[in-house]
């Protein structure tokens, strides 16, 4: 049973590593089970098919990036302050892996949504899911933004997917120009967006 659930977890991370570096289009099953060491039988007995095997990686990838967002997005944390870690996060995770692959990858569920949408239902459902998650955050800490008097009355909601959106395209023109800091003007625009005035780190 070690062995089964090591080559899933294997599987996983790889088809996950290699989507988000490559495309979904450009990596097959047979590259996935060669740079985890699986054979290709042990991939279809885990996920029926290569869809399935990418929303899974997804799923997988973020539970276990959800404990920095949720430190992040705390509710002990004033809410400027919870956007500034946010705008951080994002920041360090593409410096990272620009470090290690000279290339600035951008949102893994942003570029493969806007691959596959068309042609994938179950992946434009996760990629639909994953961006909701973002969005609850977001709306969350524009309420108590405004309760504490640091913005005004807005509709939070639709504000946390315009958030969204915009980090997205950041992070889209991050990838095409291969310019991390690229990323640096987030933090700011978006206190614009929300009506706040700049946020300075203790």
């Amino acid at each position: 049973m070690g062995r089964c659930s090591d080559a899933k977890v294997r599987l996983l991370q790889v088809a996950f590593d290699l989507i988000w570096q490559q495309s979904y289009g450009s990596v097959s099953v047979d590259d996935i089970c060669d740079r985890a060491e699986v054979r290709k039988g042990s991939f279809y007995h885990f996920f029926p098919s290569k869809s399935d095997l990418a929303t899974a990686a997804y799923e997988e990838h973020w539970q276990r990036c959800r404990p920095h967002y949720d430190a992040a997005f705390s509710p002990q944390i004033p809410p400027l302050e919870r956007l500034h870690k946010f705008c951080d996060l994002i920041y360090e995770i593409q410096v990272s892996k620009f470090t290690e692959h000279g290339r600035v990858l951008g949102c893994p569920f942003g570029t493969l949504a806007a691959e596959l949408s068309t042609q994938d239902e179950k992946i434009r459902q996760k990629a639909m899911e994953m961006f909701s998650r973002y969005c609850r955050y977001l709306e969350s800490t524009l309420r108590d933004a405004h309760s504490e008097g640091l913005i005004e009355q807005q509709d939070f909601a639709e504000r946390s997917q315009a958030i969204v959106c915009y980090v997205l395209g950041v992070m889209l023109q991050a990838r095409v120009r291969n310019e991390p800091d690229v990323l640096r003007a987030i933090e700011p625009n978006i206190l614009n967006l929300i009506g706040a005035t700049q946020f300075s780190p203790r």
